[in-house]
């Protein structure tokens, strides 16, 4: 059935976006917008450098640095940071970085009425959604709240610059799954299917080209754009099988998020191919391939990336334990999610095992 004739529903939300080269100067005039006078920077330790270049513009407005973002959100992380903005007096957050710095903004904004001014570095697309997650004794929980969604977002590709090429080819290939669940998500609309569509085209130029010259502004500049529409999708429709996966994964066993995505997203496109051909030709065709599944672990390994479990820090004995924890409430999927399937899926994922079918 044409996608266009099947019922939907759209729903826009409020954010302004700011993309291009240099708009990480517009970020005062934003808080003005924002009605901040007093901003608390958030970032990753690694990412100081980062945050002290924005701090340095804000001047005054800014209330201070908090470098504890982490992955995943730890509870104890999220804590500490809603305790610095508060005892900075800050009534605006400017998060600078990738997934683990806009979710702890997240984080804060969920208890507190702070408008959050997001600076992405990195391919993650956290920034355009008002999903929020939290871990806590070793499992991750996530939620949808429209308190948490950024209100301006910065998309200046110069500060991608600096993101390590293997990085780049994982955060971007993390932006990829967002799109490709969107496109067979059960609440998919038309608008987010041809945003899904354009972004993992973008985001299939921009990565070879990236990693064969870093400092291409061009090639960074069509990789945040990619980002940015992949991002959209994740914000506006609901994820399957690979996210559940990835929350499972990365907050049970602590494994770095990008790096998961880039490895389960091939062996999730296999396991639903049967129940979503449609958007497995339009994955394919974004991709210019033959085979969604084939095509998404091809790119990976031509880029260098990981494509095992057991590569990124996971345990065989616990992939019983991986499988048990994903059935617990699970997303909705194309195809039923069964134990015996599920558990060959991790398995191939854990051994880089070619994608099946």
């Amino acid at each position: 059935m044409n996608t266009a004739a099947r019922p939907f529903t759209y729903e826009s939300r409020a954010q302004r976006v700011l993309f291009g080269a240099g708009t990480l100067a517009q970020a005062p005039e934003e808080l003005d917008r924002l009605g901040a006078r007093k901003a608390l920077v958030l970032c990753t330790a690694p990412q100081r450098a980062q945050a002290e270049q924005v701090a340095a513009l804000l001047g005054p407005r800014a209330a201070g640095i908090f470098d504890g973002a982490v992955m995943h959100v730890p509870l104890a992380s999220a804590e500490a940071a809603r305790a610095a903005a508060v005892e900075a007096g800050a009534d605006a957050l400017v998060a600078v970085g990738g997934g683990s710095t806009v979710g702890l903004a997240k984080a804060i904004a969920l208890v507190s009425p702070l408008p959050v001014l997001a600076i992405p570095t990195t391919y993650a697309g956290s920034e355009m959604t008002p999903i929020y997650g939290l871990t806590e004794n070793g499992l991750k929980r996530t939620g949808r709240d429209a308190r948490v969604l950024p209100r301006s977002v910065l998309y200046d590709p110069a500060l991608t610059l600096a993101l390590p090429v293997g990085l780049s080819v994982v955060s971007g290939i993390n932006a990829i799954a967002h799109a490709a669940e969107g496109l067979y998500a059960a609440d998919g609309n038309p608008v987010t299917g041809l945003m899904a569509a354009e972004g993992i085209a973008a985001l299939g130029r921009a990565l070879p080209a990236l990693h064969a010259a870093p400092h291409d502004l061009a090639a960074r500049s069509d990789a945040l754009y990619g980002a940015w529409l992949c991002g959209l999708v994740l914000g506006s429709v609901a994820m399957a099988l690979h996210h559940k996966l990835c929350h499972t994964l990365g907050g049970s066993f602590n494994l770095p998020h990008a790096e998961l995505h880039t490895v389960v997203l091939p062996h999730v496109l296999a396991y639903n191919a049967g129940a979503a051909p449609q958007a497995m030709q339009r994955i394919a065709t974004a991709l210019g391939t033959a085979n969604a599944a084939q095509g998404v672990q091809a790119l990976a390994r031509r880029l260098g990336a990981p494509v095992a479990l057991r590569d990124i820090g996971m345990r065989e004995e616990d992939l019983d334990r991986a499988c048990a924890l994903a059935l617990r409430d699970a997303y909705p999927n194309p195809r039923p999610i069964q134990a015996g399937p599920l558990r060959a899926l991790l398995q191939a994922a854990y051994e880089g095992a070619a994608p099946a079918g």
